[in-house]
């Protein structure tokens, strides 16, 4: 793998000094729909973020090679919630040029999620599944464990997951599921997170797994596990106060957002994007940036880099 172009390599490729990413993925996590559109918690409309993600992705130009949503897709697994996410999410996707990958989480029904957003038979066994972009491998893992909210991983598909692995993929492999391998200080949430993580961690040690991506904390969070890059997204419908009073759990009504990956050769970048409709504060119109794109790379540096000098106070 490359590492960082050269200065003199840099004008071909722009302003930027690694190129355009091989692969760009958008990360959702957490809609938790409700059948016959009802309010999670009487509160929370989920509809509402997910449509203005997509809205913001729309109008961005951005136009991501895969979508992935890691887990608790609906609230309680009911048939209408994954009937209406489908009906929002694949003509976005379309629109987009995007596929879908569906993650289990602890509020889905394996069963339902096959039978409504995979068009399966309905099956109990874990919903695993193996896709490629290109040279990039996806591996979506299921950690739901039928009537609890922690996360685990059968000796049968962590059997898979070294099966799928033992042959590298070109451009290495991220994996996505829904309890991710980390530490979270918040109260109660340790209970529920993966258990037993050492198993998994010897499945990957020394594979070509890049990238970690879950969900199931509802808020955004990076650290690692067994050498490996983990990004959690936030949730869509609403957040934890992760700097809440001492010893109390909530969630509130902001926050949201998703996660845009880019994938390089040598590196894999998360970005976190907030849903809404926010106020602009300053911006750089379309001419302005075409006009410091147009010139090399030392004009881009003088015109755009250089600090405009101070304003000498009038004397006298």
């Amino acid at each position: 793998m490359c590492g960082v172009l050269s200065p003199a390599s840099a004008t071909l490729v722009g302003m930027s000094q690694y190129g355009e990413p091989l692969h760009t993925i958008i990360h959702i996590s957490d809609t938790h729909f409700l059948a016959d559109r009802g309010r999670l918690y009487g509160k929370v409309d989920t509809d509402v973020t997910l449509v203005q993600a997509f809205r913001q992705l729309e109008e961005s130009g951005i136009r991501p090679e895969a979508i992935v949503f890691t887990g608790d897709i609906a609230d309680l697994g009911e048939v209408d919630a994954y009937q209406r996410i489908r009906s929002i999410v694949e003509p976005a996707a379309q629109s987009l040029g995007a596929r879908v990958l569906w993650v289990m989480g602890n509020h889905d029904d394996r069963a339902r999620l096959r039978t409504e957003l995979l068009d399966e038979e309905p099956l109990t066994d874990p919903v695993v599944t193996s896709i490629r972009l290109g040279g990039l491998r996806l591996i979506a893992l299921d950690t739901s464990v039928p009537g609890f909210h922690h996360g685990e991983l059968s000796i049968d598909q962590l059997a898979w997951l070294r099966a799928e692995l033992a042959q590298p993929a070109p451009e290495g492999t991220i994996v996505a599921l829904h309890h991710p391998p980390i530490p979270t200080t918040i109260p109660l949430m340790p209970i529920l997170e993966l258990q037993r993580q050492h198993e998994l961690a010897a499945a990957i040690e020394g594979t070509d797994v890049r990238a970690i991506i879950g969900g199931h904390l509802h808020y955004s969070t990076t650290s690692t596990f067994a050498g490996v890059p983990v990004s959690v997204a936030a949730a869509t419908c609403y957040t934890m106060d992760v700097a809440g009073p001492r010893g109390e759990l909530r969630g509130l009504g902001g926050g949201q957002s998703f996660t845009l990956v880019h994938v390089y050769e040598d590196r894999i970048v998360h970005s976190i994007v907030p849903i809404g409709e926010l106020p602009v504060v300053n911006t750089f119109p379309r001419d302005f940036v075409a006009g410091i794109e147009s010139l090399s790379a030392d004009g881009q540096l003088d015109a755009f880099s250089r600090q405009v000098p101070p304003i000498s106070p009038p004397q006298g």
